[in-house]
């Protein structure tokens, strides 16, 4: 089962960086925690494997990590 999100970003910004959300997210406990997410190939951006910690995300794009899927709006 699917867990689907969204994640409003604030009015004043343009992106949320992939770190960042994750922890924000509650998907890592800590930024450790997401980095070794993300260096493990465990997390999916627009459905392409991400390895660039501080990805910057914009309105429209996915985050997929396991049975986690949150859109940046």
């Amino acid at each position: 089962m699917s867990n689907k999100r969204t994640f409003d970003l604030k009015p004043n910004s343009e992106f949320i960086e992939l770190m960042k959300l994750l922890k924000f997210e509650q998907v890592a406990q800590t930024g450790g925690h997401a980095k070794m997410l993300i260096e493990e190939g465990l997390v999916y951006v627009n459905k392409e494997q991400e390895f660039r910690k501080r990805r910057k995300l914009k309105k429209g794009d996915i985050v997929t990590v396991e049975d986690i899927s949150i859109e940046i709006q």
